[in-house]
């Protein structure tokens, strides 16, 4: 009894409830009861409004549980880090347990430009030069490359023709077939520029594998002075200790300068020209293999510290005899994850084992699982990406079709249909580069006398052509305040309760307590129909 109240009908508990609670309208129920008209009334008009506020929960519940967020921007200015800059020269190693194939391949590719259009490229498309890397401890597998190795020649390029439309089309490209050769299909391009590309990296890709995985060529390298001429940042000299060199077998000798970000060397404390990073570079190309890329000058890319830098992704290219004025502009995005999104903060959480060695990024992830499949599926790994422990770069002389399984693969990457994308999500935290570029003759005629004699005493520059070998490329910040676009819940907790509160209000006029006192006569009303039963047995009971 000093817990619930006793009432001697449901009647009694509903007339009580009705007069006492705090819920709007209810009282309406007893005070007209004479008027059975208005009773339904009420009635009708509490049960619409009961109806109305519960479907209001539910578009709420449901809109919830979808967890759509809102983008917020601001803006932040303070001194921040330099971004790591890579640049390339353009021109891959001919490594010399590799050269004679190379040698035979660019012969191969000569006859196919000449079959295809009839145009004798000997003298003016290859240049055959003698400036290969001879790597210790590798002579002796030397002669046994050469005598195992042959280039095939089962991947001719063709021309085939078709109709579309009533008009005739052209297509080149190379067929490939499975390893029973059965299932063929054709490489093909609209552009034959496309299809001789790619089918020398093709091939190129069949030499190289023959090189170790893991080759030292830091004491046959060649020196940054070799490729840059001049190097200032914020005004002074840079430092050996300023740039990292690594190897693209496209892309050839590359440096990237304040890869780690830790240096104060590279605070950037002012925006501006003077401020930023000024790089005079060799953009020469008596070395350059014409068939890996038909760009000439150098390739720059601007990326986060600690990042693989995807050349083959991102990254402009800087034209000889130019100098490039390159503006950044920083923007930092910051996703929620957990139920808001896909993301991942260190890529610990991902199931793909990453094959870099650097920080987490989406292009990694995805290279990592499309070597995974490649291996478990074509059981080799693509030349151009790490390998996994246990595996080796495709061969076609071991394995013939490979060739056939990569491209159908890479085919279904691009389409989406492998689940690498599902895999992979993006960093929750990301700082993104925009870029805007201005470009000007350089040196102009007038200067670049003076300009060659300067650096041929200073850095030994030695080229006697004109001034497209040489191109001049400046980075800096625009200005140094940053637009940071955060992700944020759109509807919180908070403002789930809120919205929920507002709708009780507004449909009964009523508070937390209201539903406290509804909760009070569900409980009553389940004790009082209880006792009501404990009465009928005890009645039947006596009875008997």
């Amino acid at each position: 009894e000093g817990l619930i109240e006793f009432y001697d009908s449901f009647r009694d508990m509903f007339e009580f409830f009705c007069k006492n609670t705090t819920i709007h309208g209810t009282i309406r129920l007893v005070c007209s009861d004479s008027n059975r008209m208005k009773t339904a009334f009420w009635t009708l008009l509490l049960l619409t409004s009961f109806g109305m506020l519960y479907w209001q929960f539910a578009l709420m519940f449901s809109q919830y549980w979808a967890y759509p967020v809102v983008l917020t921007m601001s803006m932040h200015s303070e001194p921040k880090m330099f971004p790591a800059i890579t640049i390339c020269n353009l021109d891959p190693y001919r490594f010399e347990l590799v050269s004679e194939h190379l040698v035979q391949l660019d012969h191969m590719a000569e006859e196919s430009i000449t079959f295809l259009y009839g145009i004798n490229t000997s003298a003016s498309l290859f240049h055959m030069n003698d400036r290969n890397i001879h790597v210790k401890g590798l002579s002796n597998m030397g002669n046994l490359s050469r005598s195992s190795f042959k280039l095939s020649q089962n991947f001719s390029l063709l021309r085939m023709s078709d109709l579309r439309s009533g008009k005739k089309h052209s297509s080149v490209g190379f067929r490939l077939c499975n390893a029973t050769g059965g299932n063929c299909f054709y490489k093909t391009y609209s552009s034959g520029m496309d299809a001789i590309l790619e089918w020398y990296r093709f091939h190129y890709m069949n030499i190289m594998s023959q090189l170790p995985v893991i080759i030292n060529i830091s004491n046959h390298e060649e020196q940054i002075e070799d490729m840059v001429y001049s190097c200032q940042y914020d005004g002074e000299p840079c430092r050996p200790s300023d740039y990292v060199h690594f190897h693209h077998p496209v892309f050839g000798s590359c440096y990237t300068f304040n890869s780690k970000g830790t240096d104060s060397f590279w605070t950037a404390t002012k925006p501006g020209i003077p401020y930023g990073l000024s790089l005079i570079l060799r953009a020469e190309q008596k070395d350059h293999i014409p068939l890996l890329s038909t760009v000439a000058g150098v390739k720059v890319m601007i990326h986060n510290h600690n990042q693989t830098p995807f050349l083959e992704h991102e990254g402009f290219d800087i034209r000889p005899g130019i100098a490039t004025t390159i503006g950044i502009q920083q923007d930092e995005v910051n996703r929620l994850g957990g139920n808001y999104g896909k993301c991942t903060t260190n890529g610990d959480d991902v199931n793909v084992k990453l094959l870099y060695n650097n920080s987490y990024t989406l292009q990694a992830c995805l290279h990592s699982c499309f070597q995974h499949i490649m291996v478990q599926k074509c059981g080799c790994g693509y030349y151009y990406y790490p390998l996994p422990p246990g595996a080796e770069y495709c061969d076609y002389n071991k394995r013939p079709a490979w060739g056939h399984c990569f491209y159908q693969l890479y085919n279904r990457l691009r389409n989406h249909h492998l689940n690498c994308f599902d895999q992979c999500p993006k960093p929750c935290r990301e700082s993104l580069y925009k870029v805007s570029a201005g470009t000007a003759k350089w040196p102009s005629a007038k200067s670049q006398d003076w300009v060659r004699q300067a650096l041929r005493h200073q850095n030994g520059y030695n080229s006697t052509s004109s001034r497209l070998d040489i191109a001049k490329v400046t980075i800096f910040y625009q200005q140094l305040n940053y637009q940071s676009v955060n992700e944020s819940p759109l509807l919180s907790e908070n403002l789930l309760l809120s919205s929920m509160g507002s709708q009780w209000s507004l449909w009964f006029g009523s508070s937390v307590l209201s539903v406290v006192e509804m909760f009070e006569l569900l409980i009553d009303t389940l004790v009082l129909s209880l006792l009501f039963c404990y009465q009928r047995l005890r009645s039947k009971k006596t009875l008997r």
